[in-house]
């Protein structure tokens, strides 16, 4: 059937010009910055990583779509925007996502359409799902160069559920059933190492030993993370004795939350009186509102029922002012006591742990809120939990494509911070004119694009060849 575009019309006339609409343009495409993530992938080779993990077992001879055209296409569409598959019955013929995938963008044939992409990501079994988080693993290992130290987040988050996906729970906390995918990011590149599926429900000790096992050991298998500095960091959900035994057992660091009880709080009672004394003071000499809060760290060793020996834990504790209004004193203020603990193997200074270390586990909240929010991570819609394992990878690929071309923006540049929101409606969803002739392929961006200077620096930058 025969594409005809539909009659030009007319519009209110713009500074008493008539105002007339066609569909003449020629072969466009919105998402011009998709070209920027082909340089991307081809510095970083994670799509083609991730194809080569996966055993392709469809017939030779019928194969249309190669599973590195198929994932780039994916991964490419989220990133613009587009997280659902069936998005891509849409995109199956713009010209910039053909080109990205590296076909022809006017006598190259379709992408693949959803149908295509469904059977894609419900074909692989739960062994080729742990190969793909296995690539992810050997991603980041191939791509960072160890530090003095480096530190591992590991946190999970809700993801709601709308239907009948195998493997969810009822959260009583969130009120609905969802999973509660675990996380772990490098806090000294905030690049993910791994994205699990899993029940909405607080993990086990077993399953945190589990996780943390075996991804150390899958770091470890690198020549270059042999010796690794590793240190695993993560809220009073991962503080279990399992997971600390095994880190004592193999030299491995750690620092996670651990809930305050009457044992500890007593070993600290003499701080905490004693911080309260001076605040009172200090308080007396300001306006109430004005009083500054107080501070103080003790580092102390102590033996929980289920510990087989002694670890060390920090308590921070702060002394502040409250509100606390009476109908004789509306302005009247209270003070309290807030005590924060931490168990950690690290024998650094008490508050340089807990402020420089613990407290910087803060910025993986953002992480995972771009990788949910803006990523679309918790698109995990298929019947399928093996299903929904790989879609989340294949979301976490496209944080890499995200988080590699926002570090090639220069650090003093406006962007070099943007969220991937941002970072999309800037560079990525650019309009551009593609013309396809005998020996070139020319690609007409906007004259007047905003970051056009930007877009040009980056394009080089992350070309294999360089400026």
């Amino acid at each position: 059937m025969t594409n005809i575009p539909p009659l030009a019309f007319d519009l209110p006339a713009v500074a008493r010009k008539k105002l007339t609409v066609d569909f003449d343009g020629g072969n466009q495409s919105c998402e011009a910055g998709v070209l920027l993530l082909r340089a991307a992938e081809q510095k970083v080779g994670v799509i083609t990583r991730l194809a080569a993990a996966l055993p392709d077992r469809r017939d030779p001879a019928r194969i249309h779509h190669r599973f590195t055209e198929i994932i780039g296409a994916r991964v490419f569409g989220i990133c613009c925007g587009w997280e659902d598959a069936i998005d891509h019955n849409r995109l199956r013929d713009d010209p910039a996502l053909k080109m990205a995938v590296g076909r022809l963008p006017e006598t190259g044939a379709a992408l693949a359409s959803q149908s295509t992409i469904s059977r894609f990501e419900n074909a692989p079994s739960k062994w080729d799902a742990g190969r793909l988080a296995r690539a992810l693993v050997d991603q980041f290992t191939a791509r960072v160069t160890p530090a003095h130290r480096d530190i591992f987040d590991i946190d999970d988050t809700f993801d709601a559920a709308h239907g009948g996906q195998q493997m969810t729970l009822w959260n009583a906390h969130h009120d609905e059933r969802g999973f509660a995918p675990m996380h772990v990011y490098h806090a000294g590149t905030s690049l993910p190492v791994a994205s699990i599926l899993r029940p909405a429900k607080t993990p086990n000790g077993r399953e945190v030993r589990t996780v943390i096992r075996h991804l150390t050991r899958r770091l470890q298998t690198a020549a270059t993370w042999k010796k690794a500095n590793i240190v695993w960091r993560g809220d009073s959900h991962y503080g279990r004795a399992e997971a600390m035994e095994w880190c004592d057992d193999n030299n491995v660091d750690y620092i996670f939350g651990f809930p305050g009880n009457s044992v500890l709080h007593a070993m600290v009672a003499e701080a905490a009186d004693h911080l309260r004394f001076w605040h009172a003071l200090s308080a007396a000499g300001n306006r109430a509102g004005d009083a500054p809060k107080s501070r103080c760290y003790k580092a102390l060793w102590y033996k929980a029922g289920s510990w087989r020996a002694a670890r060390r834990v920090i308590a921070r504790i702060e002394a502040s002012m409250h509100p606390d209004p009476t109908p004789d004193d509306p302005h009247g203020m209270r003070q309290e006591i807030d005590i924060r603990y931490v168990v950690t193997s690290l024998n650094d200074d008490a508050e340089r742990l807990y402020e420089g270390v613990y407290c910087q586990r803060g910025q993986m909240e953002n992480l995972i809120k771009l990788h949910k929010a803006q990523l679309a991570s918790d698109r995990t819609s298929c019947h399928s939990a093996t299903a929904n394992q790989v879609r989340l990878t294949l979301h976490t690929a496209a944080f890499w494509l995200m988080h590699t071309v926002r570090a090639q923006i220069p650090q003093n540049h406006a962007l070099a911070r943007c969220e991937c929101n941002t970072l999309r409606l800037r560079l990525l969803k650019v309009a551009a004119r593609v013309i396809e002739h005998g020996r070139r392929i020319r690609v007409h961006l906007p004259s007047n694009l905003v970051e056009r200077t930007l877009f040009r620096c980056l394009a080089l930058g992350l070309s294999p060849s360089g400026p």
